[in-house]
């Protein structure tokens, strides 16, 4: 193939590809969330993460069904989580340190025990 016929079709290869870009659509930028949404939602990945690698084993039905009403209100609900065996402690100190190293304060997880 001579020079030029290399040229010409790289050239032609670079239009197409520019025609292309062109006519398609934009993609909207997703869509932001506030502060709150994002840090529910760095939380509950971290909680997920906590079940699949730890289990539920030693959690109480009220621990887990008070979490996720926590979790079910985006985050904002009661912080009444009451930690009462030794694994529900151990969860909750693990959800602290998630929290804060997902660039929470310490105090965003809902832990707490009333009375």
């Amino acid at each position: 193939m001579k020079r030029s016929s290399i040229a010409m079709a790289g050239l032609a290869s670079a239009l197409t590809l520019a025609a292309c870009v062109a006519s398609a659509q934009p993609i909207p930028p997703p869509a932001k969330r506030s502060w709150v949404e994002e840090k529910c939602l760095r939380y509950r990945k971290g909680w997920d993460e906590a079940l699949k690698r730890f289990g539920r084993a030693g959690l109480g039905q009220p621990f887990l069904a008070r979490h996720e009403a926590f979790l079910a209100s985006g985050c904002t609900g009661a912080h009444d989580v009451c930690a009462r065996s030794a694994q529900e402690l151990e969860m909750a100190n693990r959800m602290v340190i998630v929290a804060m190293n997902a660039g929470m304060a310490s105090t965003f997880p809902p832990f707490g025990c009333k009375g």
